[in-house]
């Protein structure tokens, strides 16, 4: 029953993907304004963190109340700001191909619906990014820079609007499904390592919760004292659906140098006990699981990366008993490890399952063969008869660098992209 409802969601996700993305492409701009937008990616190269930085300190002036979506720590680092400079001069580079765009566009758009972003934020974001290009470019942006950039803004969000409006009627027409936020407590916190503490989310109305396809993630609404608003965070389902709670895996973030501690991990570790209530939304995103698959499956993770990694590695082990898994797995030691002995256990019960547990640096307690495998990071040309496998897919997650040095070496070994899939972490645009 439950392989059955995974898959119809999955396959209305695939068709709502489809239909969003065949409505937006259907407006189109003059070529002339194409040619204008095209001429102003050097400038963008250029200016385009000027631009947004400007833009997100106005916005936020003018909007307080956007600071309850926002992020305010990948404001203060500047991803933010840089991650929608990015984004803009993707779309001028690609102007002329929106195809390119697609798996932006859908990577953004579940971001967006997960923190109750809604079209009518888009015409605001709009006003705001224009008046910060005719600011930062001066001269340059003239009346012809400035009204072709606003018919492609017009033509952008779109792209993001259809999309996400598919999103929400999908989530909405789930069964335990719902829009925007939702009251859950928490009904079990579980210390997985000195850093890591899994939280059972038990949903206040008593109500039914829906399926998900493993992999997907929810947000998490907490107030922030010090700051006095609201501040969402994205976190991966650790566990396969059940009827009663979603499980999140939660890594502490310090202080560490320049980088400050995590507001909301340290909130939920720290602050929130067993019965405090917190906002989460619908479990959204589309580094997914296909689950439809019966070819070998290879799960590389670094750190909490490995957390939508054990929802797949469950679902893989819960559907079949032939299906070949790989479990890669990169930590510091055996006193942040989360889950080793959940992973064990699902070892032992399925033997069609085999792992490669990297430790940076062993402690005299871990155990070699028992808790780990090899010292040092990840280096997969020790692996390549058990990871680089005929026919698998490959899931990967962890800090930006390690899954680009996993990629590399994977093409390298001749996998084909679309075998390859990752989550990107950080700020949507």
């Amino acid at each position: 029953m439950f392989a059955q409802r995974l898959f119809r969601s999955a396959t209305a996700f695939r068709t709502l993907q489809a239909r969003a993305y065949a409505s937006a492409v259907k407006s189109a701009l003059t070529p002339e304004q194409v040619q204008i937008i095209k001429s102003t990616v050097p400038a963008l190269e250029k200016h385009g963190v000027a631009i947004t930085t400007l833009f997100y300190e106005r916005l936020l002036r003018d909007h307080p109340q956007l600071k309850n979506i926002f992020n305010t720590a990948h404001q203060a680092t500047g991803a933010q700001p840089a991650a929608l400079a990015h984004a803009v001069w993707a779309y001028a580079s690609n102007i002329e191909n929106p195809e390119a765009l697609k798996t932006a566009i859908s990577r953004i758009g579940h971001k967006h619906v997960s923190l109750g972003v809604t079209e009518d934020l888009y015409p605001v974001v709009g006003q705001g990014l224009l008046a910060a290009i005719k600011d930062t470019l001066g001269p340059a942006a003239n009346e012809s820079v400035l009204d072709a950039w606003k018919a492609g803004y017009g033509q952008l969000a779109k792209y993001f609007i259809d999309f996400e409006n598919d999103l929400y009627r999908q989530a909405e027409k789930t069964e335990g499904g719902w829009k925007g936020w939702r009251k859950f407590y928490i009904s079990k916190k579980v210390q997985e390592s000195d850093e890591i503490i899994s939280f059972h989310l038990t949903p206040v109305d008593k109500g039914p919760l829906p399926a998900y396809q493993p992999g997907q993630f929810v947000s998490v609404k907490c107030f922030v004292p010090e700051l006095g608003v609201y501040q969402p965070r994205q976190y991966s389902l650790s566990d396969i659906p059940n009827k009663e709670y979603f499980q999140i895996s939660v890594k502490r973030e310090f202080a560490l140098g320049q980088k400050p501690a995590g507001r909301i991990s340290n909130v939920l570790h720290e602050s929130l006990p067993e019965g405090a209530e917190v906002d989460i939304s619908m479990p959204f995103g589309d580094f997914v699981l296909d689950i439809n698959a019966t070819t070998p499956i290879v799960l590389i993770s670094g750190g909490v990366g490995l957390t939508p990694m054990m929802s797949m590695l469950k679902t893989v082990t819960e559907q079949s008993k032939t299906r070949r898994a790989v479990f890669i797995h990169a930590v510091r030691n055996g006193r942040v490890h989360a889950m080793k002995d959940t992973l064990s256990q699902i070892m032992s019960e399925n033997p069609q399952v085999s792992r490669a547990i990297f430790y940076e640096e062993a402690a005299e307690s871990d155990r070699k063969g028992v808790d780990y495998d090899y010292i040092g990071r990840v280096d997969l040309t020790k692996l390549k008869d058990q990871a680089v496998l005929p026919d698998a897919d490959y899931y990967i997650c962890g800090p930006q660098p390690f899954m680009n040095a996993q990629s590399a070496f994977l093409k390298d070994m001749g996998v084909k992209e679309d075998r390859i899939h990752m989550e990107v972490f950080g700020a949507p645009v």
